[in-house]
């Protein structure tokens, strides 16, 4: 069973989420939280392996909630769910250990393998909001092409690459296949750039390769 600790401070939308987890397969509801104080002081009674975070909430709002579990408590995943989609409360909250990002106009099956997903260790976007992550990376070309910048942290430019994949959702062995390489070279990109990053998980790297400019539109070269 996969144990579920739910954080928002309407009560409406926890009783309903905790019914609709309750008609889940393998997902145990084991409580709720109203506030991010709660919810951290909640989840080291009954640690839970997936912590539903809503954003906005009083005392302690969903990202610092979420930084604080990450640092306290990392083997907690969190999974965001709001209504906010905007990109500084996307870029806040990955950045602060989220795995998982959705809205609440999601359906169950979305938040059921967002739960499944996150628990496994990899993480999961709304489409929506990794469409809005994308678009915030369109920009007027420059009159006239300088040299490239400089990647950051001493990142190589394949693992830039493979960095800038990983934001498009594509898995080990779909980076592989797409770079021509054996998945044992993209784990070990993977891990060379995870250690220059100093990111912790997919989800933090995809927050990475959005704010520095390295994940690309679909299509764009």
């Amino acid at each position: 069973m996969i144990r579920v600790l739910i954080a928002d401070d309407q009560t409406v939308v926890r009783e309903g989420l905790t019914t609709l987890l309750a008609a889940m397969d393998g997902v145990e509801v084991v409580g709720s939280a109203r506030d991010g104080e709660e919810v951290v002081r909640l989840s080291a009674l009954w640690h839970p392996d997936v912590v539903l975070m809503d954003l906005r909430m009083p005392r302690c709002d969903g990202v610092e909630a979420t930084r604080r579990l990450t640092a306290e408590q990392p083997e907690v995943r969190i999974v965001v769910l709001t209504t906010y989609a905007d990109d500084s409360s996307v870029f806040s909250a990955l950045q602060a250990g989220a795995r998982g990002y959705l809205t609440k106009d999601a359906g169950a099956g979305e938040i059921a393998q967002a739960i499944r997903t996150v628990h496994a260790g990899e993480a999961l976007l709304d489409p929506s909001v990794q469409r809005r992550l994308l678009e915030s990376l369109r920009a007027p070309a420059a009159a006239a092409p300088g040299p490239p910048d400089p990647l950051p942290d001493g990142l190589t430019q394949r693992e830039a690459e493979v960095l800038g994949l990983i934001a498009e959702g594509l898995s080990n062995q779909e980076i592989a296949t797409r770079l021509h390489v054996s998945e044992t070279t993209v784990k070990t990109h993977i891990n060379n750039l995870f250690s220059k990053t100093g990111v912790r998980d997919r989800a933090q790297a995809v927050g990475y390769a959005y704010g520095h400019g390295l994940a690309r539109p679909q299509g764009q070269p």
